[in-house]
């Protein structure tokens, strides 16, 4: 999957959650949860969506590495299949 298209399922899992998120505003490189002020179970529930969706498992020991848009897109493409 292209980063692209990651980046559009990471966006539309988001919307669920906090659906004032305006993707155009997000700076890859940016702690993600500050920059749409997710709490702790916002950011959980956010990741077992991206789990449901994209079907990759997310262990626990990981969430400390996905704290911005571009790590996010960057560990996922790691785990789906080209």
């Amino acid at each position: 999957m292209e980063p692209n298209q990651i980046r559009d399922q990471i966006f539309a899992v988001m919307k669920g959650i906090a659906p004032e998120v305006n993707p155009a505003e997000i700076q890859p490189d940016a702690p993600l949860r500050d920059q749409v002020d997710l709490d702790s179970m916002d950011y959980l529930n956010f990741l077992i969506g991206l789990h449901q969706k994209l079907g990759v498992e997310i262990p626990e020991e990981d969430y400390g590495k996905l704290t911005t848009l571009e790590k996010l897109v960057a560990y996922l493409s790691s785990k789906l299949p080209d």
